[in-house]
């Protein structure tokens, strides 16, 4: 399939990119610190770093990483916090390091994180102390796990007389830390006070020096760990660069990142901002709408990222309408669907369009994307980004016409390098001419730009976080009260879907009320079923016994259609 998609490109934008204009995401920092070290670099919760403290900050904890705790090149530290400008400063002072970054969830179960926790290999962990006590039950449930323990508190960063308050607000007013006890675990400002006196070892970091494992589901609903490496993520970083550089200005732009930074969609964003020396404001939860609003109203922002649900929650909030948005100039949504009436009131609202982009875990993410030079919305996910080819596959790993519907494969430099001691799951999902399959089905237009019409995958999408069927259904199989069980996505208005389980009942006593407070103990929220349909007669299944999945979703789809 030719890239036709070339000669429809906006003006200014490359077909290709310089994947080696830096060495290493340890080098982007550099270069920005150096550039722009007076500017804010993170606000968070009206406290700010600067990119010369961002520098300082950031050596300081990989001082530490190497000298005092003596990790070696290539381990693995877990971080697990929401958005705090703690996050930036451990990020970068695990890479800095020579280290690999473990992105985690921090609303997972204990069984959740024990098993990111033992598959990545971790050696450390940083953890928001509201979440500790899940650590803590792994760690008792694994009593010969060998884990080094960092812990911090919300206001770490945020100055000392802020720091103090914001912390016994948090502890003491608002009861959001749960009692947890790890003994050997160490603060993190004192490591970094430790680390301050320190050397740090110039570590050089080439392309192929892994940089993330970032964990996703898979078809088997066992988490996986994308090896993504420097090399991937500065090509990342370089083509989205080029695909905005025409409208944003060095050192004088404004994001909004409200998704969660252990996400690869706001992770990859707010790398792509840092090297323009943009200020990136971090929302630490953007479901306290109040808060989310007051810093929009504070902030004059010029960018924002999200998913569809986040900006239909933005609009349906009657503050927004007071949310000064003049100097807007790029709203950008991926992870999940835009929705055509979310993408028409945001442009009646603030004038700018919704820019929808696609792309994968296994991509570092980005891989296709709507210019910026739109007006409104296509009901594409657009063309691919420079570096970047993209086709139609048919099941066998042929290559299809324009127009004809398949599954989407991915090549470029930002591709992952496989999953995490996985090979049999990597050989899965690449053909033999190297394609990445997607899973995604769709099609390609005589313009180049791509439409997504179905997923091949059985994954559930919920406000752009993949929930996979087999995970919820060993869970739920977990009950002694069921019988067999099928979990499908179901259509919802706020986030796109929902988890929907099918169960047959080894216990007639069996109530939704019992399955979801079993579930609670497994899942995280956004994995919980939010409709539970009891059946008498079995689930339907092929020949090999397998459920059928699919039929099951054909039959909820007719009887919501009725």
């Amino acid at each position: 399939m030719e890239n036709i998609w070339l000669s429809h490109y906006p003006r200014d934008i490359p077909g290709e990119i310089d994947v080696h204009a830096f060495s290493s995401l340890a080098q982007v920092l550099r270069s920005s610190c150096d550039r722009f070290a007076d500017l804010p670099a993170f606000t968070n919760m009206g406290a700010s770093i600067s990119y010369s403290e961002l520098d300082r900050l950031s050596r300081d904890f990989a001082a530490y990483l190497q000298q005092t705790l003596g990790l070696a090149r290539g381990e693995r530290v877990a971080l697990m916090m929401p958005n705090l400008l703690q996050y930036p400063v451990a990020l970068f002072g695990v890479l800095r390091a020579g280290l690999v970054v473990v992105n985690v969830n921090p609303q997972y179960t204990a069984p959740e994180l024990e098993h990111q926790l033992k598959d990545s290999g971790a050696v450390a962990i940083l953890v928001l102390e509201n979440f500790a006590h899940t650590l803590q039950e792994v760690l008792e449930r694994n009593p010969k796990m060998e884990l080094i323990v960092l812990t911090t508190e919300v206001g770490d960063l945020f100055g000392l007389v802020k720091e103090v308050l914001t912390n016994t607000v948090v502890k003491y007013v608002k009861r959001m830390v749960p009692q947890w006890k790890i003994a050997s675990a160490t603060e993190f400002n004192a490591a970094l006070r430790e680390g301050r006196a320190l050397t740090l070892e110039d570590v050089p970091l080439k392309h192929d020096d892994i940089a993330f494992l970032q964990y996703t589901g898979g078809t088997t609903g066992v988490a996986k760990g994308a090896v993504l490496t420097h090399g991937n993520l500065v090509a990342n970083v370089q083509q989205v660069g080029a695909w905005i550089a025409h409208d944003l200005l060095d050192g004088k732009e404004t994001l909004i990142c409200p998704l969660p930074l252990y996400h690869v969609f706001a992770l990859t964003s707010s790398l792509v901002f840092l090297k323009i020396g943009a200020h990136s404001i971090l929302i630490t939860n953007p479901r306290d709408m109040p808060a989310f609003i007051h810093d929009l109203k504070t902030y004059p922002f010029t960018a924002i990222i999200g998913v569809n649900t986040l900006y239909r929650a933005l609009l349906d909030a009657p503050q927004f309408s007071e949310v000064d948005t003049s100097k807007l100039k790029v709203a950008v949504a991926g992870g999940m669907a835009v929705q055509r009436v979310v993408a028409e009131r945001w442009k009646k609202a603030t004038g700018v369009p919704i820019i929808e982009s696609y792309g994968l875990t296994e991509t570092s993410p980005g891989v296709i994307s709507n210019p910026l030079n739109i007006e409104d919305w296509t009901g594409t996910i657009g063309m691919p980004f420079p570096s970047t080819l993209a086709t139609i596959l048919d099941d066998d790993g042929n290559e299809l016409l324009v127009g004809e519907v398949g599954e989407i494969g991915i090549r470029g430099p930002q591709v992952m390098q496989g999953y995490w001691n996985r090979p049999d799951e990597t050989n899965k999902v690449f053909t033999r001419d190297g394609w990445l399959r997607t899973g995604d089905m769709g099609f390609m237009d005589e313009r180049g730009y791509f439409k997504i019409t179905d997923r091949k995958k059985d994954m559930i999408i919920v406000s752009g976080f993949k929930v996979f069927p087999n995970q919820i259904e060993d869970v739920v199989a977990l009950h002694p009260g069921v019988g067999e069980v099928a979990a499908i996505g179901a259509p919802d208005e706020r986030s796109g879907e929902v988890v929907k389980i099918i169960v047959v009942r080894a216990d007639p006593a069996l109530t939704e009320q019992a399955l979801i407070a079993h579930c609670r103990k497994h899942l995280t929220d956004y994995k919980l079923p939010k409709v539970i349909e009891f059946r008498n007669e079995p689930l339907p299944k092929s020949n090999l016994g397998k459920i059928l999945r699919r039929q099951l979703r054909d039959d909820s789809a007719s009887v919501a259609a009725k």
